[in-house]
């Protein structure tokens, strides 16, 4: 059998389209299968050439001339590239700025203040613990009530858990379309409709499907979207975020900065907010940081996010075969959905040692990473990692759970 699962990993590298894509990416020194692409994506070559063009191009030769020369516009800039590429946005409805926590803080905010007649915010007790903090000091602050979904870890928040808890008094939904912890991908365009036809506001957190799943926010009717740029887009530690705003939603950002202001500057008293997704800019644009993430985009807008999906589909279902193979008879358990359609771009396994066994496999070059109480995530970048690197990694997890 093992002879047998190698075989097909080299056979579904040799028939890999995205293989040549592989050596976009900067070694990895003595790791051998990096099985965490979904928390932290690995550099491309054409990051660090451009981050060192950067440098000695226009922050060294223009200096200060170049937020005049193009940098001011860089926010709204990479953001219609992110919404052409990977979100199904139409130009101005995505804005680059800020963390992921700062952003989500900003779009619930104006969300709730947008139906100020609703005090109910609907989330999964089992969301990103982010989310749950950002709006469990929202609800403090503005006096709401968080209504949990409680739901099962192994999934993540349903069509029907959303429906059943909507109501007259909710002004705002919140949900990962794909969950962090099992893979599990909602249904967006089900779950707006549902949203919608209460009254409410769709707020969705992108980070663990962006640039790994096709998006479609515009015909799935999202409201506002939220995501990080150093999973699956590859812009490294502390990339900046992105923001979406559905175009005619009047919305307005509570953290008033003089970039976000119509016309910065007047610096005139008062805040005039500017108009659409570039009043989410509150303080000086991370310029630096979007390099790496563009060339991330210029990558991606070469393969297209429809073929990344189809290669994460097979990546994702290899897992599965070796881990039923090797991993099910010592008693580890799948905890991602089975259903394609149904699962991201990672597969999570548990057992109750396995904060233990991670560590081993850090120590063996083996990188997925653990997530309380017992689960290791196998995480999948379909453009960096071949089939061969995770059958690698599995074997020596296979080697230390049985």
């Amino acid at each position: 059998m093992t002879d047998d699962l190698r075989a097909r990993a080299e056979e579904l590298d040799a028939r890999d389209p995205l293989r040549a894509r592989r050596d976009d990416f900067l070694p990895m020194g003595d790791v051998v299968a990096y099985l965490d692409g979904n928390s932290l994506g690995r550099p491309l070559r054409a990051a660090q050439e451009q981050l060192a063009a950067f440098v000695e191009g226009p922050w060294a030769d223009r200096l200060i001339r170049s937020w005049d020369e193009g940098w001011m516009d860089w926010p709204s800039l990479v953001g219609d590239q992110l919404g052409r590429v990977c979100l199904g946005a139409a130009p101005g409805q995505v804005v680059v700025a800020d963390s992921t926590t700062v952003l989500l803080y900003k779009l619930a905010r104006a969300a709730v203040d947008a139906r100020p007649d609703r005090r109910e915010v609907v989330v999964g007790s089992d969301d990103f613990p982010t989310d749950r903090y950002v709006l469990e000091g929202i609800a403090r602050e503005r006096g709401l009530t968080l209504r949990w979904v409680d739901t099962d870890a192994d999934l993540g928040v349903t069509l029907e858990h959303v429906a059943a808890a909507v109501g007259p008094a909710t002004a705002l939904v919140v949900l990962s379309h794909v969950s962090y912890r099992s893979s599990y991908v909602a249904d967006l365009a089900a779950v707006a409709a549902v949203v919608h036809e209460a009254g409410a506001l769709l707020l969705a957190d992108l980070c663990h499907s962006v640039g790994v799943l096709p998006l479609s926010l515009d015909a799935w009717g999202v409201d506002l979207a939220v995501g990080c740029g150093y999973k699956y887009l590859n812009g490294g530690p502390g990339a900046p975020a992105f923001a979406y705003v559905r175009a005619g939603l009047d919305v307005q950002q509570p953290v008033w900065g003089w970039m976000g202001r119509a016309d910065p500057f007047a610096m005139a008293p008062g805040y005039q907010p500017a108009p659409g997704t570039r009043q989410l800019v509150s303080g000086t644009p991370p310029v630096l940081a979007m390099v790496p993430l563009r060339a991330a985009l210029d990558q991606l807008e070469q393969v297209g996010v429809a073929a990344v999906r189809e290669k994460a589909l097979q990546l994702t279902g290899f897992a599965l075969a070796l881990a039923d193979a090797w991993l099910e008879p010592a008693g580890v358990r799948v905890a991602s959905p089975r259903d394609p359609a149904l699962r991201g771009g990672h597969v999570t396994l548990c057992r109750e040692d396995f904060r233990a066994v991670t560590a081993a496999l850090w120590e063996r070059g083996v990188v997925p990473d653990f997530r309380n109480p017992d689960g290791i995530r196998i995480g999948l970048a379909p453009l960096s990692t071949s089939f061969a690197e995770l059958y690698d990694g599995m074997a020596v997890l296979r080697d230390l759970a049985t």
